[in-house]
């Protein structure tokens, strides 16, 4: 069978994870998604927001993708 460009999609099944926050890690939160309004003129709730970010922190860490490129 000849490979399609496009791979196979990974698991996209949501996985709901409930974490506790301080009130000022909460009220920075809101203040970024007041700040993402004002910039793209889109109103997201923070929850929507905060897996972006976490994805976004995990791809930035320079450290953590070289243990994970190391462990494969």
């Amino acid at each position: 069978m000849a490979e399609l460009k496009l791979g196979k999609l990974p698991d996209r099944t949501p996985v709901k994870l409930t974490i506790t926050i301080t009130p000022d890690l909460h009220q920075r939160l809101i203040e970024y998604a007041a700040a993402y309004r004002e910039t793209y003129g889109t109103e997201e709730p923070v929850v929507e927001l905060v897996p972006a970010m976490l994805a976004a922190f995990l791809d930035g860490d320079r450290e953590f993708a070289k243990r994970r490129k190391a462990a494969i």
